[in-house]
């Protein structure tokens, strides 16, 4: 997936998945997480989402779903480590230094598991959500980690093929979800997606599959995120974060500065 990059010491973006990032707003990116990560994951997903259910946090969100076949999970940095540890994981930080720099937070870190009857939301991009344009760079973007094979029967996202070159809303076509095509990935896939690119979930009209991605979204600094960590996080979750993690998550006491050009005054 990646090349080392010795003197930086962290991993880079091969050109393959740039070229397609740049072309089509997203790339997808076979066998990062082992079958054993795989596994791993989708059970403490699954256990994420009964306690925040005992939480009193609700999976489903009648807003942004048509029924509760959608199990959204919220919050998952304070359910359990793991998703710390996917929040940082070099493979997805090398895209989001590529598309975004290296001044960027983690705006929201989410999961849903598309069970056997759901249905799609409303169509959007993800940067149209948090800045209303014009959308001239990719300053947000989306990681979707594939627990389970992805596909059109079992909800696999949805998008509008080089949509990420909108730049306004008066520019969205009207016809966007009968254009719309389906992502395919396995289980252990790494979907990289332009926050630019407009999508939705898609329908799963299977009997028996389910569909589970965790979602990390990030974006410039710049960007207000779309949630508050200080709130959300519990304090013991708090107290366990890296520097860097905190830095990532605007927890630190400064932010928002490295983008900044400084000019010295002529006398």
């Amino acid at each position: 997936m990646t090349t080392i990059d010795k003197s930086q010491d962290r991993l880079e973006v091969q050109k393959t998945y740039a070229d397609d990032l740049k072309a089509n707003g997203f790339c997808v990116v076979d066998d990062v997480l082992s079958i054993e990560e795989v596994s791993e994951i989708r059970e403490k997903l699954v256990a994420a989402a009964r306690e925040s259910d005992r939480r009193g946090a609700p999976t489903y969100i009648a807003s942004l779903d048509q029924n509760d076949s959608n199990v959204r999970v919220f919050n998952l940095l304070d359910l359990d480590p793991v998703f710390l540890e996917l929040m940082g994981r070099p493979e997805a930080i090398a895209f989001v230094r590529h598309l975004i720099g290296e001044d960027f937070i983690v705006s929201n870190f989410t999961a849903n598991i598309a069970l056997p009857g759901a249905k799609s939301m409303h169509a959007h991009s993800d940067l149209g959500i948090v800045f209303p344009g014009p959308w001239l760079e990719p300053w947000s973007m989306n990681t979707l980690w594939c627990l389970d094979d992805i596909h059109i029967k079992n909800g696999a996202t949805k998008y509008l093929p080089k949509s990420h070159y909108i730049e306004k809303a008066a520019d969205v076509p009207q016809d966007m979800l009968e254009n719309m095509l389906s992502f395919e990935a396995k289980a252990g896939s790494l979907i990289i997606m332009d926050g630019r690119l407009w999508h939705t979930s898609g329908e799963n009209v299977t009997q028996d599959e389910e569909r589970a991605i965790v979602f990390g979204y990030y974006s410039a600094a710049f960007l207000r995120p779309q949630v508050n960590w200080n709130v959300l996080l519990a304090e013991k979750t708090q107290q366990g974060l890296t520097r860097q993690q905190r830095t990532w998550l605007g927890l630190n006491g400064t932010a928002n500065t490295l983008s900044a050009n400084f000019t010295e005054r002529s006398e």
